[in-house]
Formats: structure tokens, C-alpha cells, sequence
């Protein structure tokens, strides 16, 4: 091992460290006292329930653990989003989990908690996935109630989902384990079962003291809209249970009798384990973005056996694309190409610039996964298109918007691992959030936005500098390099990795040696919702 690698994995595995830090912190939800006030209840907190409920030592996936990471603070702060979303098993069977924390205002619905359970319905809905609602929320946070009431993104997008859901056979089953109100009454009602637990457990459109307010009438909670009430009375919901773990092992039953699904039919083998160690990975990847390295030894060490058979090896060498396995399932990657090479006019092509030439070839791979039915895996380390009068004259914006056609169009899933840099067009092409990747998470190394922070700094130094001019003031080299690093400053916060979690533009925020079972379990969801559509990429040619 030499130096540099020494040096990268030092700085790689601090990285990840810090990723451990954050989130065991983001873990603890509204803090310690708010979760022993929430045992004091008799109530397990949210990712307690979601553990219990989980089947023991399977594997899971948390979608948005850092949503709301260091937003809201004006507001006391939203750990998670005020609600935690597993993808895991129950009974055997891979479902998608969503948990209201109400050690967090309540379980009260900020802005960007309707975001995370809008994503999570999507991930239900895209891939035909059995959906669980662990109910324990005070409503709408009224203080941000625009940002979260009215639109068409906004709350009331859950129970239209909850209905296009059901239309599709989606099975939904909702616990109500604490406040159900106002609005969020009519998801557990729109899912297929509901349960609701005696005594801590409560369904209104108008608690007590509204009750009382609207029409005078002097009502207790527990008689308005308990367990009693509702599995008695009303007939709103269908099991009373005595507290959450009987809750849960009702679930649990539930999901026992489920049929199987009929599947999409993408095409697995037997696992094997990479034969190159997963752990280099640390040692491989530079400590600066700015630096070249081969991509081919990140892919070797994430697939079967390391096992990776290239498609046009030798033409349009900054984009790599090919066939493999991961864990068993066949994929096609497309990944970015990180070092200095050499097209086949013999011209020195920077890494990580996507030309018209790897455009071309990542279209017609694409194509090529498409028409086979094999998922696609996109692995982005990406600083854009190539610029200049050349690659212009060359027809760079056709061959990308090639490139962009295909992506959109494709009807296999897409998984998108942000390794590094993720800029511009390259993060359209390369299948960012808007090109509806199944799943997209980042390493702790990923940077995302238009351009990196030191280009963007440089860019809007020019616009400052020539506007103070225009006022009569001197540039001064120290006053050129002050609003440079002021720039750069708030500009390096905003392409953080930990920025686009915070706000759902990327799943999650992984240590590079779960890339694998992200991929594997992605995979597996996606296997439950047959492909209807064909492949077509319009009037656009390949």
C-alpha cells in the first residue's frame, strides 16, 4: 500500500465515523427525556416498534434518516422528520415501514415530513410493496401549515395515495398507537386493516376541546374516539389491542397469510462475495474530488466475484458500462470513468467529463438493459458534459440529450450511488432523483449541486466584483479572496452530502460497504411489480 492510499483511507473511514456520530444522534428523536416520558406511556418509541415488528437479524433499509437534518432549528429541530421509514421484512415478507416519532413535536407533520411519506408511498407504489402505517401523530404543525396544508406535494397527497394504492392491491395495514387527528384520521381508514391500542390509541376529526368550541358538546377523548369506541361502536377499525407489542404481533400475523407476488422476473444466481476487499474502497477513492482514479477498482470491489464484462471497453472511455452481478442479481453499470484518457482519435479526455462519444455508448447500453430486462445500477462521480467550441461543434448537446431520453424512458428499475461529485447535467444523465432512480444514496464523500464550490465561488466572485465596480469601488486582491472564501464558504455547505439528505434529494447517506445490500434489496422490491411498459425512446434515434 503506498502513501496516498494510506492517506485517502484514513480520511475515508473519518468520514464515515462522522456519518455513525450524526446519525446515532439523529437516532434519539426528540432526546432522552422525551423518550423516557414516552415509555412512561406504556408506548414503545418508533424505531422501537419498528424493531420488534421487523423480522429478528434481517436486513433493512432507512429511507431518510437525516430528513430535516439541521433544518427547522428555529423550530426545536425535526430528527428524521419527525417519522422513521424502514424497508425490511415482517413474517418473511420484504414491505416498506412508516413510523410517525412522537418524541418529536408529537409526531407532528413539518414540511418535510409529508415529503417522507410521500417518498415512501412512492417506493410502495413503484415497486407493488406491502405498506405498514405505525400511527402516533398530533396532525399538521401549525406553525408552517402553508408549507405543508394546501399544495398539491402537501399533505393531503397520503390519502389520495392511500386510494390509488388500494385500486392497485397494494395491502396497507395501519396501527393507530397514539394521536390519530384532523385529517391523518382517514389514512388508517383507507388502508385495507386497521388496529388501534386500547387506552393510548385515539381516532378524531376534532378532539375534546375542539368538540367543545364547535358545537358545545362536553366529550372526553377516550369515549370520542378510543379503542373501544372504534372497534365497537363506530366499526372504524378492525382489531383492538391491549398495547403496541400486541399491535405488532397482530401485524405480524397478518403478513403471515399473505400470498406470494407475481414477479418481475429479473434473473439472479447464487451470491458470491467480490474477490477484491470491499474495505479498499477507503484507500482508493481520493481524499481531494479533484483527483483522477479508476473507477474499474471501485466497481471490482462492490460486484460478484469481481466479476465485471465491459461493453465498448475501448470506446468512449469516460463512461464505463457493463454487465455484472450483485449479490446474484445480473445488473448493468454505468459509472463514471475518474482518470485522464485517451479517445480513439488519440486526444487526452478528462475524468469524470462526460463527451459525446460516452454519451453515445451509455445510450445504446442502456437500450441494450432495457430490452433485456436487467436492472440498472449508476454509479456517479461526475463534473458534467464536456464545454467548448469543439465538443459544441461536435453536437455534445444532442449526444447528451440522447443520453438524458434514455435514462427517462427506461422501464427497468434504476439504482444511483453518488460516489463523488454529482454536477450539473452529469447529475441528470447519470439518473439523479428526478429521473426517479428505486433508490439513491450517497457516500459520505458525494458532493451535489451545479457546479463544485471552488468553480461556483470563482463564477460569482466575476458577477460581485464587476457589480462593485460599477458603484466606484477598488478590487483589492484581499478583498477578491474575502468574497471568494465567503462564497466558497456558504457554497461548500449547500453541496455537502449531509444537505441533499436533509432534504430527501438523496435516500440516504451510506457507508460504501452497504452498497451492495442497497442495491440487493432494491433489487429484490422492485422484482414485486412486473414491467408493463416498452422501452421507446420516441423521435430520438439511437
Amino acid at each position: 500500500m503506498d502513501l496516498d492510499f494510506n492517506k485517502n483511507e484514513d480520511y475515508n473511514k473519518l468520514l464515515n465515523s462522522k456519518l455513525k456520530q450524526r446519525f446515532a444522534k439523529v437516532k434519539l428523536g426528540g432526546g432522552k427525556a422525551k423518550i423516557e416520558k414516552h415509555h412512561a406511556k406504556g408506548k414503545m418509541t418508533a424505531r422501537e416498534r419498528i424493531d420488534y415488528l421487523l423480522d429478528p437479524k434481517s436486513k433493512s433499509l432507512e429511507i431518510g434518516g437525516f430528513a430535516g437534518y439541521l433544518m427547522y432549528e428555529e423550530h426545536g429541530g425535526c430528527p428524521s422528520g419527525g417519522v422513521v421509514v424502514k424497508i425490511g421484512y415482517v413474517s418473511g415478507k420484504q414491505c416498506i415501514v412508516v413510523a410517525n416519532d412522537a418524541t418529536v413535536k408529537a409526531g407532528a407533520w413539518f414540511p418535510i415530513t409529508g415529503k417522507k411519506n410521500l417518498r415512501a408511498q412512492e417506493i410502495s407504489i413503484q415497486n407493488n410493496l406491502p405498506i405498514i402505517y405505525l400511527v402516533d401523530s398530533a396532525g399538521v404543525y401549525l406553525p408552517l401549515q402553508d408549507e405543508i396544508f394546501p399544495d398539491k406535494e402537501h399533505f393531503g397527497r397520503i390519502f389520495r395515495n392511500n386510494a390509488v394504492m388500494s385500486s392497485m392491491g397494494i395491502t396497507q395495514i395501519s396501527a393507530v398507537m397514539g394521536s390519530c387527528v384532523a385529517g391523518g384520521a382517514y389514512l388508517p381508514i383507507m388502508s385495507d386493516e386497521a388496529l388501534i391500542v386500547d387506552k393510548t390509541g385515539s381516532i378524531f376529526l376534532a378532539g375534546s376541546y375542539l368538540v367543545k368550541a364547535a358545537i358545545g358538546e362536553t366529550i372526553d377523548n377516550e369515549t370520542l374516539g378510543g379503542a373501544s369506541t372504534h372497534c365497537e361502536i363506530s366499526g372504524v377499525t378492525d382489531y383492538k389491542s391491549k398495547d403496541d407489542k400486541d399491535a405488532l404481533e397482530t401485524i405480524k400475523n397478518i403478513f403471515s397469510k399473505i400470498g406470494d407476488y407475481e414477479k418481475a422476473g429479473f434473473n439472479r444466481e447464487k451470491p458470491l462475495k467480490p474477490k477484491n476487499d470491499p474495505k479498499e474502497i477507503y484507500g482508493i477513492l481520493p481524499k481531494s474530488r479533484a483527483d483522477q482514479y479508476d473507477m474499474r477498482e471501485i466497481i471490482n470491489r462492490i460486484v460478484d466475484d469481481s466479476l465485471f464484462k465491459e461493453y465498448k471497453k475501448d470506446y468512449g472511455k469516460t463512461i464505463l458500462t457493463g454487465y455484472a452481478r450483485i449479490d446474484g442479481w445480473a445488473v448493468g453499470i454505468v459509472a463514471n470513468q475518474r482518470k485522464l484518457v485517451k479517445s480513439k482519435k488519440g486526444e487526452m479526455q478528462f475524468g469524470g467529463v462526460i463527451y459525446s462519444d460516452s454519451a453515445d455508448k451509455a445510450t445504446r447500453f442502456i437500450a441494450n438493459c432495457n430490452q433485456k430486462k436487467i436492472p440498472l445500477v449508476f454509479l456517479q462521480d461526475v463534473t458534467g458534459f464536456m464545454v467548448g467550441s469543439k465538443s459544441e461543434h461536435g453536437g455534445i448537446i444532442k449526444d447528451g440529450a440522447k443520453m438524458v431520453n434514455a435514462v427517462s424512458n427506461s422501464v427497468v428499475p434504476k439504482f444511483t450511488i453518488i460516489i463523488g461529485n454529482s454536477y450539473g447535467a452529469g447529475n441528470y444523465a447519470m439518473c439523479g432523483k428526478a429521473y426517479d432512480p428505486r433508490l439513491i444514496t450517497a457516500w459520505p464523500s458525494a458532493e451535489l449541486a451545479v457546479m463544485s464550490g471552488n468553480s461556483a465561488a470563482k463564477v460569482l466572485v466575476q458577477i460581485e466584483a464587476a457589480s462593485l465596480k460599477k458603484q466606484g469601488q477598488k478590487i483589492t486582491p484581499k478583498l477578491e479572496k474575502e468574497l471568494y472564501e465567503k462564497i466558497k464558504s456558504r457554497y461548500d455547505e449547500q453541496v455537502s452530502p449531509y444537505y441533499a439528505a436533509s432534504r430527501l434529494w438523496t435516500d440516504a447517506i451510506i457507508d460504501p460497504l452497504d452498497t451492495r445490500n442497497w442495491i440487493s434489496m432494491g433489487i429484490e422490491a422492485a422484482n414485486h411489480a412486473p414491467i408493463k411498459k416498452k422501452f421507446n425512446l420516441g423521435l430520438v434515434q439511437v
